[in-house]
């Protein structure tokens, strides 16, 4: 089955840190470049952070940038974002999908597709 499975979240408090997975499974991340989204309580969906399956390169959105770090582990078939400097307003749920067809990575494809089920993450005292 072609799937992702994020996993990570959880309750943390502001200025805390938490390290996502995003674990593909029935298909190789050396084709796809694979992007982090979440969606907020009432908000549209917004795109986190990409990275390149074609040369590793990121990209991230102006509102995460400097604090949330993107990376991947061929080996486990596995993407991570690491979220540093947590705030109220970064909670969500966040999901990971693949860009279908494109190895190098844009945040505002529309192209992407195999969404996991999400991790919540909440940012609270």
């Amino acid at each position: 089955q072609v799937q992702f499975v994020e996993s990570g979240g959880g309750l943390v408090q502001p200025g805390g840190s938490l390290r996502l997975s995003c674990a593909a499974s029935g298909f190789s991340l050396d084709y796809y470049a694979v992007g982090w989204f979440r969606r907020a309580p009432g908000k549209e969906r917004e795109g986190v952070s990409c990275i390149s399956a074609s040369d590793g390169s990121t990209a991230y959105a102006d509102s995460v940038k400097g604090r949330f770090t993107i990376s991947k582990d061929n080996a486990k078939n596995t993407v991570y974002l690491q979220m540093n400097s947590l705030k109220p307003d970064d909670t969500a749920v966040y999901y990971c999908a693949a860009d279908l067809m494109r190895r190098r990575c844009q945040i505002a494809s529309v192209d992407y597709g195999y969404w996991g089920k999400g991790t919540l993450v909440t940012v609270s005292s």
